[in-house]
């Protein structure tokens, strides 16, 4: 066993909403698209943006911004598409900009702190990483990284009414 397998547990992708960074577990990740218009539905949730089709799968787009109570994402060059498994339900997430895939540590993963929301925290936990910056160095302060948690985001019963 390598010193790196043994420290660590898990990758994420991590990627740019707004102005802060948010990751997911690589296991949840199905792939990332660029994006495209998708075709809107009657009578859904405002962050539902429409639909798409995924090789012959019909999926949801989701306005991750807006799912979080953020203003809607302003489509980019950069921005794209994280299609994701949700509770064996794909769907597709638009995103500012995908960073990178990290491997990190398990037991660096701090909670999430215990804050009055409207509804369960869809924030699994946050975690430092060390991050690259454009000239190639590497930042040792790091960036903050907010884990979410797909189950959490509740979409089941708007991606049953979107696909």
């Amino acid at each position: 066993m390598t010193t790196e397998s043994a420290t660590t547990d898990c990758k994420i992708v991590t990627f740019i909403l707004g102005h802060q960074t948010f990751g997911i577990d690589m296991t949840a990740l199905i792939e990332i698209r660029e994006w495209e218009n998708p075709t809107p539905l009657p009578n859904v949730p405002s962050f539902i943006k429409g639909v798409t089709n995924l090789r012959g799968n019909v999926i949801p787009v989701v306005g991750l911004a807006e799912r979080l109570g953020w203003e809607p994402s302003a489509i980019h060059a950069r921005s794209c598409i994280l299609v994701v498994n949700i509770l064996g339900k794909q769907a597709g997430f638009l995103v500012d900009e995908v960073n990178d895939i990290v491997a990190i540590n398990r037991s660096e993963i701090q909670p999430a702190p215990e804050v009055e929301t409207i509804e369960s925290s869809v924030i699994d936990g946050l975690v430092r990483i060390t991050t690259r910056a454009k000239d190639g160095t590497r930042d040792e302060n790091g960036t903050m990284v907010l884990l979410l948690d797909l189950d959490a985001l509740s979409l089941t019963r708007h991606l049953d009414l979107a696909a």
